[in-house]
């Protein structure tokens, strides 16, 4: 797993598999946020298996599944809310890590810059 670091809250990495949850935990991520659908390969886990493993390893897991080359407006307010609502340092992930980094582009060009919740 190669962990791409865009900001102080804010990792991003290619697919994640169930057994690197405890990893990702020990690595001191508190949150993942899931970018690729359901289904879009055959070798990936469901949302719901990683949410499961999430949880179990102590992560808050959100899931903002976006099709490559269909970003809306909706799937960049929806990433950056979720990035300031779930505890961090956060880690969203993807096929490759592209599309996560891409919407967190978009946030910072569109001036969505949503302050992390203190609470957390």
């Amino acid at each position: 797993m190669q962990i791409k670091s865009l900001s102080a809250r804010l990792s991003v990495t290619s697919q994640i598999a169930l057994a690197e949850m405890t990893e990702i935990a020990a690595a001191g991520f508190k949150s993942i946020i899931c970018n690729r659908p359901d289904g879009e390969s055959s070798d990936q886990p469901a949302f719901a298996d990683i949410e499961a493993a999430a949880l179990r390893a102590g992560l808050i897991a959100r899931y903002i599944p976006v099709i490559p080359g269909q970003a809306s407006p909706q799937h960049v307010a929806d990433f950056q809310a979720a990035i300031a609502e779930v505890p961090g340092p956060v880690l969203a992930y993807c096929r490759s890590g592209a599309r996560s980094t891409m919407l967190w582009q978009m946030s910072q060009l569109a001036g969505n810059h949503a302050a992390p919740n203190p609470n957390v």
